[in-house]
């Protein structure tokens, strides 16, 4: 089984910016500000505002090449896809299955009940959770300080991978930047596939812009797609 973890770089050419890109979204703000539960306790407003108009960017964006050939991978040999993008480019591409370990910006959480729902445009401070209806919303989305969704899953795929990839990922937040290492002390065979370099944990890796570098990979894998 291939295990896939994908990052930002994946959806970088389809609009979105990726976490550290300069003048990107997240350079203008303090993460502490937006993407923690400390944040979120002292400005709801500007949290929610800063959502709001992630998920308007997200909602405008469309896959790119590299998210149909991952879908393809899903769809011909089992794959199982991990990202880290609170995306649902990977969804839109075709693929089935994808287990989103930060959660997605299109659902609402409750910050009392914990129950999920699909999110509205613009989500406010005083919008009822509809199950509890406590005044309680928040994105479903994982924030610094919390746990990510899917860690049971995630651990059992990689003991039984043959191959983990990582794509577009910067390497650096975990517990994500870990599974390389997990996998490798597994004898899991690893590939990078990224623009450039991050530090040389893998077996091999190909470099370059991920609507090019993975549709070519994934050819590799599958043979081009029939026509």
């Amino acid at each position: 089984m291939i295990f896939v973890l994908t990052g930002a770089g994946l959806s970088a050419e389809s609009g979105l910016g990726t976490f550290r890109d300069a003048g990107g979204i997240w350079s203008r703000y303090d993460l502490e500000d937006v993407a923690t539960p400390q944040g979120y306790a002292r400005d709801p407003v500007r949290v929610l505002d800063f959502y709001n108009a992630r998920r308007a960017n997200a909602a405008g964006a469309r896959p790119n090449a590299a998210h149909g050939a991952l879908a393809r991978l899903e769809r011909e040999a089992g794959a199982m896809l991990v990202t880290q993008n609170v995306d649902g480019l990977l969804e839109a591409a075709g693929a089935a299955d994808v287990l989103h370990m930060h959660g997605r910006l299109d659902r609402a959480l409750c910050n009392r009940c914990r129950r999920s729902w699909e999110a509205p445009e613009v989500m406010c401070p005083f919008d009822a959770c509809p199950n509890c209806g406590a005044q309680a919303v928040r994105p479903d989305v994982v924030w610094f300080g919390e746990m990510p969704y899917g860690l049971d899953e995630i651990e059992a795929g990689l003991a039984r991978a043959a191959l983990f990839v990582a794509v577009g990922t910067s390497g650096t937040v975990y517990p994500a930047a870990g599974f390389v290492d997990a996998a490798r002390d597994a004898g899991v065979a690893t590939l990078e596939l990224n623009l450039e370099r991050t530090g040389g944990r893998f077996d091999d890796a190909r470099y370059g812009p991920a609507s090019e570098v993975v549709p070519a990979w994934v050819d590799e894998v599958l043979g081009p797609p029939r026509t």
